[in-house]
Parts: structure tokens; C-alpha cells; sequence
């Protein structure tokens, strides 16, 4: 075998690993943009989630406070009630 074969032989290897290296990077970024794609997803869910329970966390606090009004309006009520009964 001489220099001309063996580089020639050197030189189709070389690509051959090239092709594969480069398949093999195409595929490596394909799953690294499906998994960005994948993260921006659950990202976005989780923001929509936290918003939910910050606009329900205000509704219970409203709702505690108008509770709270009821029950002292509901005393006060009672104590305009003559014991026995109305007259």
C-alpha cells in the first residue's frame, strides 16, 4: 500500500467520522430544541398557575373579610332582639 492509497483511505474515513460527528450534533441540537421548547412550556403553565392561585388567594381574602362583616352585622342584629322574641 502506498502514501496515495493510505491518505486516500485516511481521507474517506475522515469523512465518514465527519458525517457521522455531524449527524450526530444535528440530532444532539434537535433534542436540546425540544427540550427549550419543552422547559418554555412548563414555564409558561407554571406562571399561569401561580396567577390562578394569587387571583384566588385575593378572592378568599375578600371573601374572609366580607365574612367577618356578616358576622358582626348578624350581632348586632341580635341584640336588637328582645329576649323571648319580638313583642
Amino acid at each position: 500500500m502506498d502514501a496515495t492509497t493510505l491518505g486516500s483511505l485516511l481521507v474517506g474515513v475522515g469523512a465518514v467520522v465527519g458525517g457521522v460527528v455531524a449527524y450526530l450534533g444535528k440530532r444532539g441540537e434537535n433534542a436540546l430544541t425540544g427540550y427549550s421548547s419543552l422547559t418554555e412550556k412548563l414555564q409558561t403553565e407554571r406562571d399561569r398557575l401561580e396567577r390562578q392561585l394569587a387571583e384566588r388567594d385575593t378572592r378568599i381574602d375578600q371573601m374572609s373579610t366580607q365574612h367577618t362583616a356578616d358576622q358582626a352585622e348578624i350581632s348586632r342584629l341580635r341584640a336588637l332582639i328582645p329576649p323571648g322574641g319580638p313583642p
